[in-house]
């Protein structure tokens, strides 16, 4: 089977065209929103993972003694 695209020209304008007309309408504040969530649920992800670890420590302390 062969997968070529047949008009590469094209198929990189239309995808060009339809990113950059996707960029036009969002705004500042969308942006912003999804840096706050995104800094939130690193956060969030690392806080959770340090605790599990600290968790799985101190069972494992206790099954030892």
């Amino acid at each position: 089977m062969n997968f070529q695209i047949p008009h590469q020209n094209l198929s990189a304008g239309v995808i060009g065209g339809t990113f950059l007309s996707a960029i036009t309408h969002i705004g500042s504040e969308d942006i912003i929103t999804t840096i706050v969530l995104a800094t939130l649920g690193a956060i969030v992800s690392f806080i959770a993972s340090f605790m599990m670890k600290v968790f799985v420590k101190t069972i494992k302390r206790q099954r030892k003694k």
